[in-house]
């Protein structure tokens, strides 16, 4: 029997925006959905690191973005 829930966009967002059910996932759950979340390279830019960076008080970190490597 197969028994996998599957879930449409909006129950994915309630979930995500819901900080309780948000607390049942474990730092490694955590970890994976935020290393897989992103469609693609250009997703990752610098803007959004450095925002990442501040928005969890990381301040060892710098951000440097390299012309045509």
């Amino acid at each position: 029997m197969n028994l996998e829930k599957h879930i449409d966009r909006h129950d994915f967002m309630s979930f995500f925006r819901n900080t309780e059910k948000l607390n049942t996932l474990s730092n490694d759950d955590r970890l994976e959905v935020f290393s897989y979340i992103l469609s693609g390279s250009s997703d990752i830019t610098k803007e959004l690191l450095e925002s990442i960076i501040c928005d969890y008080s990381q301040g060892t970190l710098k951000v440097i973005e390299l012309d045509n490597v």
